[in-house]
């Protein structure tokens, strides 16, 4: 019997043996790991779909299509998102923003990022434009300290990262705030340093940022790149609001860049860093530059307002840690408005929009009669002039010497009978917001002279004619018989002659800086630097004004 139990145990034995041998090999993990990012910049609170220019964009094929808002931003995410997926942003998020947003200091945007998932973005130029202590609140979260907690109660800050390596606090020259981050996914760890265009004191209410220092990018984002180094953290990703412009019609792609500052900060950073993600400029590109290694690195950027979704697949390899960078594949997409919105972004946004109904009835100053767009033979109008004045002086600390307002960004007037029980000649939040509904940029570039005189020609294309609505100090003469780029005559600013060979600072709206409308000389100006939106330069002038009065119509002649 026990000889029967030994010989069956043995034969249990090697029928264990048999089965182990059968089987496969037990999986060994992948050499490398999938990562995938998804980028947005320049997002400027468009919770609602942007208007006008603002909500178009020029898609994979070259069409002009209707793009950006929240919903669809959550929708088309959804779509591209995967289990190995880090979403991230390059400033500019807030600030500068429509109503919807900006009543609140910008929460409802705040939140709803963090609700898409964004984990880290870099601080842009507008994330200052209420001050370094603003940007923290909104970071860690509190009411407002004049206004007052939103009607969703006290903020609990940020869920996201806000990085700014190069932006340093001046008395112990330590970083204002997170200067990277490192996050896991796919079981392999990222790096993500953030750093802010350098020239942002030049572009802010100095008050604001009067104890901050912003040093070079590259060599913050070097020392950055060391720091996670000596943390064995190989895989890095570089956030940048700073940027360059395209040439026009570029599509999403495209490397159409005309080389500034986006590239240098691309070329030159740590060869650690293996991909560059901007934005600032607002314009739409993917590249692939050289380090200084002479390796290939990505380098894009995702337009503005919601519009673009940059996408950047790419492998990890598990032993070294590092991005191999062979693997790296971009892809801008387009937020277009042909798929279903996001049903409870869409919920999310009418809330706000209902909340943001009382300051809408707001006054905001007084005028004296109609101020309409009824143009004069010159085709200048009253609204027009008010507006160009309005952005003139929003612009003059950026140095503007003059500005010219677009006249089909005029779109409706400002009635002096009462529309509603505010009063007649009473203009409200909601009246502003009506006439200037979509909330352009504004920005000073430098023109010559013959620049000036060549952008004046431009009122005129085969498509018709569009007068630019002159700031009081501006002064020309048109005449409409003489040949299309010799119409204009007679130039002056402050009552000089405009000098063909001397720089002149001309502000006008994004819009117009990029070309809009056909006049394209204005892509030619160089030392562009943005400011407010249109909207706020526009009530900020009536709060000055307190009454206005329509202007006369003299600023253009006929010959």
């Amino acid at each position: 019997m026990t000889r029967r139990r030994t010989i069956l145990a043995c034969a249990a034995a090697a029928l264990t043996v048999v089965g182990l041998a059968a089987q496969p090999a037990a999986a060994r993990p992948a050499p490398t790991a999938a990562v995938r990012l998804l980028a947005l910049n320049d997002f400027h609170g468009n919770l609602e779909p942007p208007s006008g220019s603002s909500g178009r964009a020029i898609d994979e094929n070259g069409d002009t299509v209707l793009a950006g808002g929240a919903a669809y931003v959550a929708a088309h995410l959804t779509r591209l998102r995967n289990r190995h997926t880090l979403t991230l942003a390059q400033g500019d998020l807030i600030g500068a923003s429509p109503l919807i947003s900006a009543a609140y200091h910008d929460e409802p945007s705040v939140q709803f990022l963090g609700d898409v998932g964004v984990t880290a973005s870099a601080v842009g130029n507008h994330e200052f434009d209420e001050g370094y202590q603003e940007l923290l609140r909104i970071q860690n979260g509190g009411c407002h300290p004049v206004d007052g907690c939103s009607p969703a109660g006290t903020w609990r800050g940020a869920r996201f990262d806000y990085l700014a390596a190069n932006v340093l606090k001046k008395r112990h020259q330590r970083p204002a705030m997170k200067p990277w981050t490192i996050r896991n996914v796919n079981g392999v760890r990222v790096g993500i340093i953030g750093v802010v265009t350098k020239t942002t004191p030049s572009i802010v209410t100095a008050e604001g940022i009067k104890d901050l220092e912003f040093v070079d990018e590259v060599a913050a984002a070097n020392r950055a790149a060391r720091e996670l180094r000596r943390r064995h953290v190989r895989a890095i990703v570089l956030l940048v609001h700073e940027g360059d412009q395209v040439r026009a019609g570029s599509r999403p792609d495209e490397c159409g860049v005309l080389p500034g500052a986006g590239s240098r900060i691309a070329k030159d950073a740590d060869p650690e860093i293996d991909v560059v993600l901007s934005g600032h400029s607002h314009q739409q590109y993917l590249c692939s530059v050289q380090d200084p290694n002479g390796e290939p690195r990505l380098f894009s950027s995702g337009s503005s307002f919601g519009r673009v979704i940059t996408e950047v697949n790419l492998q990890v390899d598990r032993r070294s840690g590092d991005i191999v960078r062979s693997s790296l594949k971009g892809d801008n997409h387009v937020v277009t408005r042909d798929i279903a919105p996001d049903p409870a972004t869409e919920r999310f946004v009418q809330t706000w929009k209902d909340r943001v109904s009382e300051i809408a009835d707001k006054p905001i100053g007084k005028i004296t009669a109609d101020l309409t767009r009824a143009p004069s033979p010159a085709g200048e109008t009253a609204l027009g002039d008010v507006i160009a004045d309005a952005q003139l002086a929003s612009m003059k600390g950026l140095g503007a010497q003059v500005a010219v307002m677009n006249p089909g960004g005029v779109r409706t007037d400002l009635t002096y009978a009462a529309s509603g029980s505010e009063g007649d000649g009473v203009v409200t939040y909601g009246e502003a917001f009506a006439v200037q509904p979509f909330s352009n940029v504004m920005g000073v570039v430098s023109l010559t002279g013959a620049q000036v005189d060549a952008l004046l020609e431009q009122q005129w294309t085969s498509a018709g004619e569009k007068i630019l609505q002159p700031s009081a100090n501006l002064h020309f003469t048109i005449d409409r018989a003489k040949p299309v780029g010799d119409r204009v005559s007679a130039i002056t600013i402050d009552g000089t002659p405009v000098d063909p060979s001397t720089t002149y600072k001309v502000a006008a709206n994004n819009f117009l800086l990029g070309g809009g409308d056909g006049f394209s000389v204005f892509t030619d100006g160089k030392d562009q630097v943005l400011g407010p939106i249109d909207l706020d330069a526009f009530v900020a002038y009536f709060a000055a004004q307190g009454t206005i009065a329509p202007p006369p119509l003299n600023r253009i002649s006929v010959q």
